[in-house]
């Protein structure tokens, strides 16, 4: 009797990367990889790569933990995951980081933007609509954790520091400016200025390679000696910064190792976040099979490029295991010192657990959850490490502030390739939107951003909800 090449893992619900309609999707482990199989009625078969590890995807799983949810959703579920975002009462998972694009103006126009955004792009949202995004997030969170400016390029918005200050009026713990420094770099006194925001604020800086040809690829211009200046005034202004790189395979992958030692070197830099290209929006020359990378591959580079980390100290992030990885170090005294691999991943997820190697079981468990997820605003982290290391035996606790903290973080959003419907419903990074919504940014670019929806509504049928059937029967 003939055997299968493969091990059949999990089912699972996905999406035709052609017409965007639901697809079932098996998760097969064949050739040390994960693959997503996934069946269309119309375009038939299609076979995506997920994970290169099959060990650290399964080791995955068990870090799932049970997702916390917004005080309120504001849309109701019709059309089944994911046609309904807004949230609606079937998401898993509440907004740890809301971004709220002011624009879609940019004074770039990168090849690989997931937006679209341009010179000539779309328009500006007004100080108005601004104010109603904020209170959204505010109404569906209470405090935020964290929520990040963004566009297009926020800085050119015309009432940029209006914006700023009506953020920092609410009660928002955390608050970032997603940035790709030209402005900083540019305008002497800028930085000066941003840094009036803190404590409490960061900059969330483009920086995608360290040479001139990916950066071309990327964004259209050798953007170096912008990068380069921009951090120079983030320094002298102590402004805490991470840098976020989009990796394409064959592309910057080979410069992981690399940018992590350059990020070390800067006195402002609290982490380095690496995302996987998303296929959506502009993405020219970008091909699927040929540069995608993956999760599995990012954690590879950093372990193989820098002798930072150790496997035990890249672990998944609880709220959302399928699509974030982190990894937490201190900065003492010039020396990195890695901190996840002291942690027993038991004692993150185990609330059962009777007996644990380390002292005082109940502080630690609460400071570790929150430690290893992303709901936790970055600058609270620094407390929380203290309050972690005085748990640990063995370990004393140096004075330790947000200028010790180095935060490794890898964030793969899904596109229409890959796209897990289980996972998506954890998905905890969500777009604010001028209608009053906050969509979940995976499927905002694949469905929501250009109208698609519309037309994807329009083929399905609604769910009856069990209220709606009452009221029919009244």
């Amino acid at each position: 009797m003939p055997t299968l090449d493969y091990l059949f893992a999990e089912f699972t619900v996905s999406i035709c990367s052609r017409c965007l309609q639901r697809a079932d999707a098996k998760v097969l482990i064949r050739d040390g990889k994960v693959w997503l199989r996934k069946h269309c009625l119309e375009h038939g078969h299609e076979t995506v790569l997920i994970a290169t590890d099959v060990d650290y995807w399964r080791k995955s799983r068990a870090y799932l933990k049970p997702g916390d949810i917004p005080r309120r959703f504001n849309t109701r579920t019709e059309f089944g995951c994911p046609y309904d975002c807004g949230l609606c009462p079937d998401h898993e998972q509440h907004s740890c980081l809301t971004i709220l694009e002011i624009t879609d103006r940019c004074n770039l126009k990168c090849p690989t933007c997931y937006a679209s955004s341009g010179p000539e792009a779309g328009r500006h949202r007004t100080l108005a609509e601004i104010e109603f995004m904020l209170d959204t997030v505010v109404e569906n969170e209470g405090e935020p954790d964290i929520v990040q400016i963004s566009g297009g390029e926020p800085t050119l918005h015309p009432d940029f520091f209006a914006v700023m200050d009506a953020a920092k009026r609410r009660p928002i713990r955390h608050l970032m400016l997603n940035t790709n420094g030209i402005r900083i770099a540019r305008e002497p006194g800028f930085a000066e200025r941003l840094a009036a925001y803190k404590p409490g604020f960061e900059v969330y800086l483009q920086f995608d390679s360290l040479r001139e040809g990916p950066l071309r690829v990327l964004r259209g211009a050798d953007l170096g000696e912008v990068r380069r200046k921009a951090l120079e005034r983030l320094n002298a202004a102590g402004i805490s910064t991470t840098l976020v790189v989009t990796l394409q395979k064959g592309l910057n992958d080979g410069e992981i190792g690399d940018i992590l030692r350059f990020a070390l070197e800067q006195p402002c830099v609290r982490g380095v976040t690496f995302q996987p290209t998303q296929v959506a929006g502009r993405n020219e020359g970008f091909d699927s099979g040929r540069d995608r990378i993956t999760l599995t591959e990012v954690r590879s580079g950093i372990l193989e490029q820098c002798d930072l980390f150790s496997p035990e100290d890249i672990v998944p992030v609880p709220c959302n295991p399928d699509s974030l990885a982190m990894a937490y170090a201190l900065k003492i005294e010039g020396k990195v010192h890695p901190l996840t691999h002291l942690i027993d991943p038991n004692v993150l997820l185990d609330s059962s657990r009777n007996t644990i190697v380390y002292e005082q079981q109940k502080d630690l468990r609460d400071a570790a959850i929150r430690l290893f997820s992303t709901s936790a605003s970055p600058e609270g982290a620094a407390s929380r490490l203290k309050h972690l290391l005085c748990c640990l035996p063995g370990f004393a606790a140096p004075q330790l502030s947000y200028e010790n903290v180095f935060r490794v973080v890898i964030m793969q959003f899904m596109d229409a390739h890959n796209f897990d419907v289980r996972a998506v419903k954890k998905s905890c990074v969500h777009i604010a939107t001028p209608e009053g919504l906050l969509i979940p940014f995976e499927t905002m670019n694949l469905f929501y951003r250009d109208g698609t929806i519309d037309r994807l509504r329009a083929a399905l049928p609604r769910k009856r909800t069990a209220k709606a059937a009452q009221t029919e029967a009244v």
